[in-house]
């Protein structure tokens, strides 16, 4: 239960961080992410199966990784175009808008992980409804085996809920590792591109998405010194105050000395 609460407070952040990012701060914001996540206005003569191959023959071919990641988010292969990413900046490692891409490539794919969460949680919940209209009083022997669904269960059914929550916890996981790494793209973008305003504003959704508060809030309150005066800057304030009592409560109480 406390997983899935976990998971819902972290599509809401996920989700919520678009209203946030770019707008202001002198950047194209929304646009910018959806043309790095559907690569609108962009396009490859070349085909995958050709950029494969001449990835293949020489790995060290920055531009055909690159060319190849591009043909790949074209056609919604979100994997793929995050492996041949990851391939690029490893050989490219100062190209803060590749890393921005890839970072946005990371969040398509934690969408695809919420989905496939959502239809796992739906296959638990039609595994463990109750068979009954009527279920006996819990207090009583009968009430406690028919809500002990391992003991009313038939097999199939525990076999099918078993998977379902196997399928769950997975999404879950794979949820956030996709958001922790989407946080380390946007890291490397802040990096490179110290003095832009809007790649902290998007390191800070990243990092709560990720539920990493401490990076959050540092990235915030370096926004707030590059542009003070932006329009989103009363809503950053918001969210420093949220966060710094966050990390309060999370800190260990320090006992006082008589």
């Amino acid at each position: 239960m406390h997983a899935k609460w976990a998971f819902v407070l972290l599509a809401a952040v996920f989700a919520l961080g678009f209203v946030f990012l770019g707008i202001g701060s002198g950047s194209n914001g929304i646009t910018d992410a959806l043309q790095n996540a559907f690569n609108f206005g962009r396009g490859s003569g070349t085909s995958i199966s050709s950029l494969e191959h001449k990835t293949q023959k020489n790995p060290l071919d920055a531009k055909a990784w690159r060319d190849l990641a591009t043909a790949y988010e074209a056609k919604h292969r979100t994997n793929d175009a995050i492996a041949a990413l990851s391939q690029y900046v490893g050989l490219r490692s100062h190209d803060a808008s590749a890393f921005a891409e890839l970072a946005s490539q990371y969040n398509q794919q934690s969408q695809q992980y919420i989905q496939d969460y959502q239809n796992a949680a739906e296959r638990v919940a039609a595994a463990t409804s109750p068979a009954l209209a009527f279920a006996p009083p819990s207090t009583t022997p009968l009430g406690r085996a028919f809500n002990d669904p391992k003991i009313l269960q038939d097999p199939i059914t525990s076999f099918v809920q078993q998977q379902a929550q196997a399928a769950e916890q997975t999404a879950l996981t794979s949820y956030q590792n996709a958001q922790r790494n989407a946080e380390h793209a946007y890291q490397h973008v802040a990096r490179l591109t110290p003095s832009d305003p809007n790649a902290q504003l998007q390191l800070a959704q990243a990092a709560q998405a990720a539920s990493d508060p401490k990076v959050a809030l540092a990235a915030y309150e370096k926004f707030l010194k590059l542009a003070p005066q932006d329009p989103l800057a009363p809503n950053v304030r918001k969210q420093v105050a949220q966060l710094r009592k966050q990390l309060a409560a999370l800190a260990p109480s320090t006992p006082s000395h008589k």
